[in-house]
């Protein structure tokens, strides 16, 4: 009987078990919005949080926000327009995944530009190496020694 429960145990703890943040009382009674709420929830950041989305933070003002998508939704508006509604009072931060757009190519290209950046540096650097040669940093004496080693280990 222990087996079984610790199999069944392990079993439930390897399904991934999402924690949303929505309280109860914010839920809507028709479930399709609440599905489109929580469609739109899923899209948004959490300002406060930075990583998650309002659906999953705890943080007031991602509740806030959780409220002002199910009020918008509620008066009519169209995702498209609660999102542009969002972004107006927010700015594009508020997007999970924000636009392509000049105000955010570093967003979009930073990382990569980091990448070639530093793969090029190493890549100069190495070649800076190469060029030196492995002997430059002997002295004539130890380079001398290091030929008669190498020339009685050929022998």
């Amino acid at each position: 009987m222990r087996q079984l429960l610790s199999i069944l145990t392990l079993v439930l703890m390897s399904f991934p078990f999402s924690a949303k943040a929505v309280l109860p009382s914010e839920i809507m009674n028709d479930p399709t919005l609440e599905a489109r709420a929580r469609t739109l929830s899923l899209e948004l950041r959490c300002l406060v949080c930075q990583n998650q989305s309002i659906d999953d933070s705890n943080a007031e003002l991602a509740r806030d926000l959780r409220v002002l998508v199910r009020e918008r939704l509620l008066a009519g508006d169209t995702d498209e327009e609660v999102l542009a509604h969002i972004r107006e009072r927010y700015g594009d931060f508020v997007l999970l995944n924000p636009p392509v757009q000049s105000s955010t190519y570093i967003l979009w290209y930073g990382p990569i530009g980091i990448v070639v950046f530093g793969g090029g540096l190493a890549l100069l650097t190495m070649r800076r190496k190469n060029r030196s040669g492995i002997g430059s940093s002997l002295t004539e004496a130890e380079r001398d020694r290091l030929s008669a080693a190498l020339q009685q280990e050929g022998d």
